[in-house]
């Protein structure tokens, strides 16, 4: 007499799982914190089926707690600009034993050259300006005790001047020269700043609009780069062709 045995049940698939960490702001972590899981929230809208949080790693255990909740080996975005200290040393320190996966960091993602000439051309095409006689000023961070922030930014404006015929494209620092003010000068009022930012921090709100008004700015300002309309996009295509591709 035979018998027939049932098949085993399959194992529930494991959800895709990452993480989206930012720098956030020492002196009062709250609000980047925030600000940066309602970015999460936007991206998630747009990966249906993943478990995906938010960290800075300005808030005290916020890692930590992140990666017990977000799921098993989650990939890791980096809302940083550069290879920096911060995502080289930092970061992965954080993640040791968690089973994580660093991708480039925002700044140095494949596709952001491309949102970003999308955005320039948005910006052009409503003040009805021609991109051959515009100029635009890329405003970054810099840092004096490494090359790698001003290699990574001018890698970028190259990657965006052969997407978009710009009349020039100006890279000043913050941190290290050429800096805002004498970058920005006499680039004359048919002119774009955007900010080679992740988030809206001090640099953003001090320095910047205080660099714009030493060198006479008459141009237009925009949001730094990393609250663009197109970054949850981005941010979304990236981690899916990263799990795709492990």
């Amino acid at each position: 007499m035979s018998s027939t045995r049932s098949p085993s049940p399959k194992a529930p698939a494991t959800r895709p799982a990452a993480l989206i960490v930012s720098h956030g702001q020492p002196s009062d972590p709250a609000p980047a914190e925030a600000a940066l899981a309602q970015l999460a929230a936007r991206v998630t809208q747009l990966l249906p089926g993943w478990h995906l949080g938010s960290a800075t790693l300005a808030t005290p255990g916020a890692l930590a707690r992140a990666l017990e909740t977000v799921g098993p080996a989650p990939l890791i975005y980096p809302l940083f600009m550069t290879q920096g200290w911060f995502t080289a040393q930092a970061l992965k320190e954080r993640l040791q034993n968690a089973g994580a996966r660093p991708l480039l960091p925002f700044g140095c993602d494949p596709g952001l050259p491309d949102m970003a000439a999308a955005l320039l051309r948005d910006v052009l095409a409503e003040r009805g300006w021609q991109a051959g006689q515009t100029r635009l000023f890329l405003a970054a961070h810099g840092s004096g005790r490494s090359p790698n922030a001003a290699r990574d930014t001018h890698r970028f404006a190259a990657a965006l001047a052969g997407r978009i015929g710009l009349a020039e494209i100006r890279v000043g620092f913050v941190e290290e020269a050429p800096y805002l003010a004498e970058t920005a000068a006499d680039i004359g009022a048919q002119a774009i700043c955007l900010p080679f930012f992740a988030a809206r921090g001090g640099h953003v709100t001090d320095d910047l609009p205080a660099a714009l008004e030493e060198a006479r700015f008459k141009g237009v300002c925009l949001d730094p780069i990393g609250c663009a309309p197109g970054a949850p996009a981005l941010m979304a295509r990236t981690l899916q062709s990263a799990r795709v591709a492990a």
